[in-house]
């Protein structure tokens, strides 16, 4: 297939198959995604190895399309797989490229389909001369026949309007689904951020914790040496000139200082690994918070759903009432126009009489 066109990096997810709304991670952490072109069948594809299977293999296509959905996520539908791709990236920079590569490549497959259109009509043209339509065919492409409806006009209008009303109501279930669904889409992609976040201090925490446990050592050592040097003095104090030298203790001194230097920035470093803890319990709650929100807004989904099927039902109820109601009303009338008639031809014969 050759070498890729385009190559990026980022987490895969695709569409539940069941419930066609919630995202499974098709990878563990971030994979390879890229373009290339497959000669072969003169078409342009994207994809991306997991271990050692595919995860995507996507022919694109000039009727795809690339959708945003928040800062670093973005989605397309694959009908040839019958599911819907998504990726995570790491910064808003790389979901721009993808975006932009995205157009370019189903700008190309348009072009090469085009391509591939025009070659197969001239060789069709050049190949197969007009066929003749036979004349035994023109029964068969009569129009279809119109269906009557007997009965009294009252009752076919109210029945389509009662079809309108059961029409315009699945109409509106449907958009309150799909609204649900990208409500969805947005919240999950907002905790797959905070994820994000959440793993990258994770993984600086655990750093800090291994320096902070290194500098702990270095910190009892260098107050050791300086309780050591700090005795030095000490008795170089007490002995006065049967010591050392004024220029051994003036340079003791000066590895104190030094010493005492190093000791007070340790403690700075420290002190602000403390705070990065702090803010790693922010993220948390921030990440708990946005899992709260997800469950809250699922339930009222939920409930709304369950609304919106009641009401259905009230209405499906309703219409088969009506129509009863209806039926009944024109067996009475049919009585009343018979007995109408019997009377008006008893008026006539008294009348002739």
């Amino acid at each position: 297939m050759g070498q890729p066109i385009f190559s990026t990096r980022a987490h895969v997810f695709q569409i539940d198959p069941a419930t066609k709304r919630n995202w499974i991670p098709a990878s563990k952490h971030a994979v390879s995604v890229s373009f290339f072109f497959d000669s072969n069948r003169n078409v342009y594809r994207i994809i991306s190895v997991g271990g050692t299977k595919a995860i995507i293999n996507c022919i694109v296509t000039p009727s795809m399309t690339f959708t945003k959905t928040s800062q670093k996520f973005g989605q397309w539908a694959d009908s040839r797989a019958n599911t819907v791709y998504g990726l995570g990236f790491a910064t808003e920079q790389q979901l721009h490229q993808f975006s932009e590569k995205f157009k370019e490549v189903k700008d190309a497959a348009r072009l090469a389909r085009e391509k591939s259109q025009d070659k197969e009509l001239a060789n069709t043209a050049l190949s197969i001369a007009a066929p003749q339509v036979s004349t035994d065919l023109s029964d068969d492409l009569q129009s279809p026949p119109v269906m009557c409806v007997n009965g009294p006009e009252d009752k076919l209008f109210r029945s389509q309007s009662a079809d309108i009303t059961l029409s315009s109501e699945k109409e509106r279930i449907k958009k309150m689904l799909s609204e649900g669904s990208i409500c969805e889409l947005n919240l999950e992609a907002e905790l797959f951020t905070l994820q994000d976040s959440n793993s990258k201090l994770v993984a600086a925490l655990h750093e800090a914790n291994a320096n902070v446990e290194q500098w702990k050592k270095q910190l009892v050592a260098y107050q050791e040496e300086t309780e050591r040097l700090r005795e030095q003095i000490a008795d170089l104090e007490a002995h006065g000139g049967h010591g050392p030298s004024d220029l051994l203790k003036d340079e003791l001194t000066q590895s104190l200082e030094e010493l005492e230097a190093l000791l007070k920035a340790k403690d700075e470093e420290i002190h602000n690994l403390q705070s990065k803890k702090s803010d790693y319990h922010e993220v948390e709650r921030d990440r708990d918070q946005a899992i709260h929100r997800l469950r809250m807004r699922n339930s009222e989904l939920e409930r709304r759903i369950q609304n919106t099927e009641q009401n259905l039902s009230n209405s499906l109820e309703d219409r088969d009432r009506m129509d009863t109601e209806l039926q009944r009303a024109i067996e009475i009338l049919d009585i009343k126009i018979f007995d109408l008639n019997d009377l008006r031809q008893s008026l006539v014969k008294l009348v002739d009489k």
